[in-house]
Order: C-alpha cells, then sequence, then structure tokens
C-alpha cells in the first residue's frame, strides 16, 4: 500500500474512529519528560548511586542544587499541563504551589524509602549489601516512585501519579496504584507481576512476593452500566504479614490481620484474624491460627513452596 494512501487512510481514521484522537486539545504530559523526572527523583532519594562518575561529598550541594532545578521545572510544567487538562483554574499558579508542597516532602519521603531498603536487606538472605539492594532491586524503584507518586496523588493531580508509578511499572513489571497507602519497611522481593490497587492500605513491616495480586473482587456499576469511581474495592493488609508468591487477595472488606501468613497461590475473598495461617490445599483453602511450627516453617521456607507448608 503507497505512503500516500496509508496517509490517507489515516487521516480518515482520525475523523471516524474517535474516542483515541487528542486533536486541538491542551498539551498533556510529556512521556519522556515524565521519564526524566522520575530519574532525577530517584537521583536525589539516592545521591551518589547513579552518576557515571563518583560523587564527592564536597560536590553534592551543587548536584543538588542542579538535580531540584530541574525536578521543579519539569515537575511545575507537567503539573501545569494536568490541571489545564482537569480545567482547573489558574493552572500555573496551582502548578506552583503543588510543586512547592510535593519538593517538601523530599527529605521524608527519604526517611521512609531507607525503611524499605532496610526491610530488604534484612528480609533476603541473597542480599550481600545495601548497595546491592539500592542498584538491583526492582522493588526500590517501584516503591520510591510509588510514595512520591501517593504525594501528588493527594495533592489531587491527574494524569502525572499514574505516569510515574507505569515508568516503574515498565521497568519492573510492578504495578503499584499511586493511591495506595503503604506504611514504612515495605519489601517486595523478586517484584514482578505484583499489583496493588488505588484503594489498598498496607500496613508497616509487610513483606509479599512476585505474582502477588491485592486487586478488587467486582465492580460496583451505576445505572448506565459503568464503573463506579472512589469506592472502596481493594484490601487492606495488617502490620506484619507475609503474603508468598503469586497469592491473590480480593476485594473492599477483605482484611488480613496482623502477624498472618498467606501461602503461595492463595485465592482469599475473605477477611482473616491475626496471627493466621492461610494454605491453600488443593481445591481447599485452610485458615488456622499459627502455631510454633508454622513460625518455624515460615523462616525456613522463604520461598512458600508447597511441601513445606504441610502440617
Amino acid at each position: 500500500m503507497p505512503l500516500d494512501a496509508v496517509k490517507a487512510a489515516l487521516l480518515a481514521s482520525y475523523e471516524t474512529d474517535g474516542g483515541i484522537n487528542h486533536l486541538d486539545g491542551v498539551n498533556l504530559p510529556a512521556q519522556d519528560s515524565v521519564n526524566t523526572l522520575a530519574r532525577d527523583y530517584m537521583h536525589l532519594l539516592f545521591p551518589g548511586y547513579f552518576e557515571e562518575i563518583a560523587l564527592e561529598k564536597c560536590a553534592v550541594p551543587d548536584h543538588v542544587d542542579r538535580l531540584l532545578a530541574s525536578l521543579r521545572h519539569r515537575l511545575a510544567t507537567e503539573i501545569e499541563k494536568c490541571l489545564r487538562f482537569a480545567r482547573e483554574p489558574e493552572p500555573a499558579t496551582r502548578a506552583e504551589a503543588i510543586t512547592a508542597q510535593a519538593l517538601g516532602q523530599l527529605p521524608g519521603l527519604r526517611r521512609i524509602v531507607q525503611t524499605d531498603v532496610t526491610a530488604a536487606f534484612q528480609g533476603d538472605p541473597a542480599a550481600r549489601s545495601v548497595q546491592e539492594i539500592i542498584l538491583a532491586y526492582p522493588c526500590v524503584l517501584a516503591i520510591s516512585l510509588q510514595r512520591f507518586a501517593h504525594v501528588l496523588y493527594h495533592l489531587a493531580v491527574p494524569l502525572l501519579p499514574r505516569m510515574l508509578t507505569e515508568y516503574a511499572h515498565e521497568r519492573t513489571g510492578t504495578d503499584i496504584h499511586p493511591g495506595a497507602r503503604i506504611g514504612t519497611h515495605f519489601f517486595i522481593d523478586h517484584a514482578t507481576g505484583v499489583v496493588i490497587g488505588e484503594s489498598c492500605t498496607i500496613g508497616s513491616h509487610v513483606k509479599i512476593y512476585q505474582g502477588v495480586t491485592l486487586g478488587a473482587k467486582s465492580f460496583e456499576l451505576d445505572n448506565n452500566g459503568h464503573p463506579i469511581k472512589g469506592v472502596k474495592r481493594h484490601p487492606d493488609i495488617e502490620d506484619h504479614v507475609t503474603i508468598y508468591a503469586h497469592a491473590t487477595i480480593l476485594g473492599g472488606d477483605t482484611r488480613i490481620g496482623a502477624h498472618s501468613i498467606v501461602g503461595g497461590n492463595v485465592w482469599l475473598l475473605q477477611s482473616v484474624p491475626a496471627h493466621s495461617m492461610v494454605q491453600q490445599r488443593g481445591e481447599n483453602l485452610v485458615i488456622r491460627p499459627r502455631d510454633r511450627r508454622s513460625d518455624a516453617t515460615h523462616q525456613s521456607s522463604p520461598t512458600g513452596d508447597g511441601e513445606n507448608w504441610t502440617i
């Protein structure tokens, strides 16, 4: 098919197949700029880790000046685009104010992210150093960016929070919605295939493995058959819970009690009390209190694979 014919067909489709065109509209956030914003943020969180040459302490003030200037400019620019898209009044003024609020939370975010790194180092016997965790563990990027996106989410910025978490999703295979509320010392081992929904809450000292889904059981629909937005759809995970690989926990009314263990490949649609052990035995779901033997098994079987869960 000649290129002129392809061009003509595409132009015709823009007229007839609407809904995926954005023509004569406001300028949307630029993906490349958002990706650079994400990288600058990670450099600010972890100075000296991602530079091509070693960063000396005497050079840190200039390094931070440069990164903050870049981050501030990009953040204000992209937030303004997002607010214009949402038809917010005075988008430029509001974008500057939101940017200042978001950047002001960076020191606090660093303190929380440090607990995540600590949890990863203490929670994985294969880890040889904190440096290895920061440089090579996908959970660091996924969780760190989600925490920043969560700040923007609660400042009511549209579009941009999801674009930031999608950068991490694309890099790590870990999809954490910016709306999810996450406590300190959070560790996702291996990370690939993890999905955490918007209204999920996760306590402190929680550890989950690859392939875990914390998702919605069903969607409430309005009178037109469209999903109702803003309702509680995803589970709550209390403190000191471990969830092993490929477990699926669904529902806004589902709560996993503190100090519980959810075994691999479990399909769970109900709450469990604190200090519980949840296992899948064939077609049967078994929920029982944890005991000393199960605690010992849990500590000696970090992969949570089937045979070590037999009691």
